[in-house]
């Protein structure tokens, strides 16, 4: 599968991805501080974005993606910053393909399953058929109906497109797939391997995704697991905490 991607600065290769309903573009500001030291690789992943769609989506696919995208590209070794489902991802080919792997930078994920945190989401989305409204702003108050949080609905409406042809609005991610495989990204990593290179698991003070005490379950994987957490930020911490975010993640990856 052929990934829609951006790339930034010159360097040491540094690919970010992103998480389930994200893409590329919420990391296109993050992607242009860290390219003044790094060659920094933005990804869409598949059914996200501009990539494309496929009624298959799970970890071992996104995995073999960048397997096969490192490899059409010619890099040999890179580091990973990967965000909720794309810290997933990091992980998941860190322990297939270590060679590849320098440095890792995981944001507010762990090793362990998570509950179904975006079940509602989910369900405000599918229930909206946006091709009936005529501006965003109308989709955003449908989506209010079920959705409180004003940023949420902001990061959601970025996923929204106009048909070229029939000029009706869509989602730009596919909703239908990531609603039937959505079980397939909450379960735990598991792994006969461990990756033993330098890797650094970084957590919102204000988001309950990683605690202290999912270190020595995720040290099971990651022997060398560092855990640093930023104030003032949730899950999202690179939409909350930039700066932080960026200083945190040069210091570790020089």
């Amino acid at each position: 599968m052929d990934l829609h991607h951006k790339m930034y600065g010159h360097g040491y290769p540094t690919i970010i991805l992103h998480g389930v309903f994200g893409m590329l573009d919420n990391w296109h500001h993050f992607a242009r501080l860290l390219s003044d030291d790094f060659w920094v690789i933005t990804i869409d992943q598949r059914n996200h974005g501009r990539s494309q769609h496929s009624e298959e989506f799970n970890f071992d696919l996104m995995v073999e993606d960048l397997h096969k995208f490192l490899i059409s590209h010619q890099i040999k070794q890179c580091n990973l910053i990967g965000h909720s489902m794309g810290g997933k991802v990091a992980m998941h080919f860190a322990l297939e393909h270590h060679e590849y792997v320098n440095k890792i930078v995981i944001i507010d994920i762990g090793v362990k399953s998570y509950p179904p945190n975006h079940d509602f989401i989910l369900e405000a989305l599918c229930s909206t058929e946006i091709e009936s409204f005529r501006n965003r702003s109308d989709i955003g108050a449908e989506l209010k109906k079920s959705i409180s949080s004003e940023s949420i609905i902001n990061f959601l409406l970025k996923n929204v497109m106009r048909d070229k042809d029939s000029g009706f609005f869509k989602w730009k991610m596919n909703l239908k797939s990531i609603r039937k495989n959505y079980n397939k990204l909450i379960e735990a990593i598991e792994s006969d391997y461990q990756f033993d290179g330098d890797i650094l698991f970084i957590k919102g003070s204000n988001s309950n995704y990683i605690i202290e005490e999912d270190l020595p379950e995720i040290r099971k994987l990651f022997p060398l697991a560092k855990l640093e957490t930023i104030n003032d930020a949730g899950h999202w911490v690179h939409a909350e905490q930039e700066l932080k975010l960026l200083f945190s993640v040069k210091k570790f990856l020089e």
